[in-house]
């Protein structure tokens, strides 16, 4: 599969550096290209002579190197790679990364790349943790970076945690995958997001604090995977997904109705957080005060059951339906009970409201922490708390395994 292949790989500073020469060898061995950049951070860890005698070609770690610009410039050497890997990525290198830095051979042709970059990130556990890197990694996921890693373990400063950089066969693995076919190409995957908004009257509606932030990043990661996706969006501030039919909508009617109209599909995602209630009868005029300033009093009625519409659709039901449950407690009964009577195939249950701290746990939020029910397990499969991105990485690999299965 990697034969052939023209790969970049700038090793930046850490101990994990050593591994690289693994890597290289595994690389060669299945006749990959491999150029190599070599920070000075790299280069107190491996020499640019043992990297030049495995990828046997020239390594490069001078931006201002006149003989390497004449040879090769720092553009063309960005340019003609099928792909660029970072091993390991250092918190410093993410960080340039993130924030478009160009102080170096790597960072600037990093920068001046269009091409695609796979991350292999290590550093102490408390780095991996710190807010900045986490926004850091965040933003790289944000604009298509692979990331592979990190793994827990011992690391080189005596801790356990997270931060040791992938096995070098870890890394090949995400590589022959990168390269493989897209694993969901030829599905269609329909995904709900955000809140819905129940008018009473012009002015005034019912809704919720959902972002729809949890939505769009499964939108970005099922587009990743090769799925062609539409994405049913209620009111939100999140930007258009590029890629993705986008369909918007106010209301829960409004939502069923597009979904219904856009089946078939084979995935279906339902992550909005549609009100379960409307007004009877929503007012064409403004509802005033009354003289006596007692209330007006409002009927609803209740609203389509979208995610059970879908789950027992009788001639369009897709393949994989999966579900979301945010509850303020008791999570796992609720969970399981929604699971068994809406019929879908996964519920991802979280918990919602403010913490200790008076912020959000889940809406609005940019982290969340996922229990993963499914009919065949007892138990729910909890996730650490992480990034939304990276729960809809680990959920898009889910539905990956179902078809793949």
């Amino acid at each position: 599969m990697l034969d052939g292949k023209k790969i970049l790989l700038i090793i930046s500073g850490g101990i994990a550096a050593y591994k690289t020469l693994d890597l290289i060898r595994i690389l060669r061995k299945e006749n990959a290209h491999v150029t190599c950049v070599l920070t000075k951070g790299g280069a107190q860890f491996v020499t640019p002579l043992s990297v030049a005698a495995l990828s046997e070609n020239q390594v490069y770690d001078d931006l201002w190197s006149l003989t390497d610009e004449t040879q090769m410039g720092h553009i063309r050497l960005s340019r003609e790679h099928d792909l660029i890997i970072i091993a390991p990525g250092s918190a410093h290198m993410m960080a340039k990364m993130a924030h478009g830095l160009a102080d170096d051979l790597a960072s600037t042709l990093l920068l001046a790349s269009d091409k695609p970059i796979m991350i292999a990130p290590a550093m102490n556990s408390v780095m991996w943790r710190h807010k900045a890197t986490r926004a850091n990694v965040d933003t790289l996921l944000e604009r298509g970076i692979v990331s592979v890693g990190p793994n827990e373990g011992n690391l080189a400063c005596g801790e356990n945690g997270i931060g040791r950089m992938s096995e070098p066969n870890e890394i090949i693995s995400a590589i022959k995958k990168f390269f493989a076919n897209k694993p969901l190409e030829g599905l269609h995957a329909l995904v709900t997001a955000g809140p819905t908004y129940e008018p009473l009257d012009p002015v005034r509606f019912i809704g919720n604090r959902s972002s729809g932030k949890q939505g769009y990043a499964i939108a970005h990661a099922l587009l990743e995977a090769g799925a062609q996706v539409t994405l049913v969006s209620g009111p939100t501030r999140e930007n258009p997904v590029d890629g993705a039919n986008m369909v918007y909508v106010e209301t829960a009617l409004e939502m069923l109705a597009a979904c219904e109209k856009i089946l078939p599909v084979d995935i279906c995602i339902c992550s909005a957080a549609v009100s379960d209630w409307r007004a009877k009868k929503a007012n064409n005029q403004k509802i005033k005060k009354t003289s006596d300033n007692e209330p007006p009093t409002l009927s609803f009625v209740e609203n389509p059951d979208i995610l059970k519409t879908i789950s027992n659709h009788k001639n369009k039901r897709p393949d994989l339906v999966v579900g979301f449950a945010a509850e303020t407690e008791n999570i796992e009964s609720y969970a399981r009970s929604k699971l068994e009577r809406k019929g879908c195939n996964w519920i991802m249950a979280n918990l919602v409201g403010k913490n200790r701290n008076g912020k959000e746990k889940a809406f609005g939020s940019d982290e969340n922490q996922i229990y993963f029910f499914t009919h065949a397990d007892k138990n729910p499969e909890p996730w650490e708390h992480m990034s939304k991105k990276h729960i809809a990485h680990r959920l898009v690999a889910k539905i990956t395994e179902h078809f793949k299965n």
